[in-house]
């Protein structure tokens, strides 16, 4: 392990100093080594400060903005490659293909959900479905005082995400957020590949 040297005090200076004038030179024909000047302290650079907007005792604080930097469901799921046929893939969205099957996770937990959508899709697989619906619901909206935003809908943002896990992720070919006469953005599209 190497030591990270540091800078030398003048007391510790003046002592090595009285020190060495007391020692003999082993080679006295080699020229002897100067010491280096220390280095200046830098002063502490200060940060200018952001001056205040102007306001008045007793004025409402201006309402915080939200940052939320992840995109949302709707933006995430369009973001994804087109892996079926596209002409199918435009019926899908606009709501002109009749789905063959249907699952409704309104009301239930997360584990639960997740058990009952794994079961669904294998079996809508197994039996030969393409176009199945599953349905989450929108979410109940919150108060959302803390600094972290919260999101709306747990089984809405865990569903895309299960869709795409094992074993669910080698049968479904293409997920979207289901049209409004399908539920909107309470419910999507599982379209699921052809069995083998």
């Amino acid at each position: 392990m190497t030591r990270r040297s540091r800078p030398v005090s003048p007391e510790e200076r003046e002592l090595w100093q009285r020190v060495a004038r007391t020692a003999h030179a082993l080679h006295p024909e080699r020229p002897a080594r100067s010491e280096p000047a220390p280095k200046p302290v830098a002063p502490e650079v200060l940060r200018p400060r952001v001056p205040l907007s102007p306001f008045r005792v007793g004025e409402a604080a201006p309402a915080a903005r939200r940052h939320d930097l992840a995109p949302t469901l709707a933006e995430a799921l369009a973001q994804q490659p087109v892996q079926m046929d596209k002409a199918a893939y435009r019926s899908m969205t606009r709501g002109r293909l009749q789905p063959e099957g249907r699952i409704d996770l309104h009301g239930m937990t997360l584990s639960e959900a997740r058990q009952e959508l794994v079961y669904f899709i294998l079996n809508a697989h197994a039996e030969g479905r393409r176009l199945v619906l599953v349905i989450t619901g929108k979410g109940k909206r919150k108060d959302d005082v803390g600094p972290i935003p919260a999101r709306i809908g747990a089984l809405r943002h865990e569903v895309p995400h299960w869709l795409n896990l094992p074993p669910l992720r080698p049968l479904v070919l293409q997920i979207a957020t289901a049209h409004l006469k399908h539920g909107g953005a309470g419910a999507y599209y599982v379209y699921l590949r052809r069995p083998r």
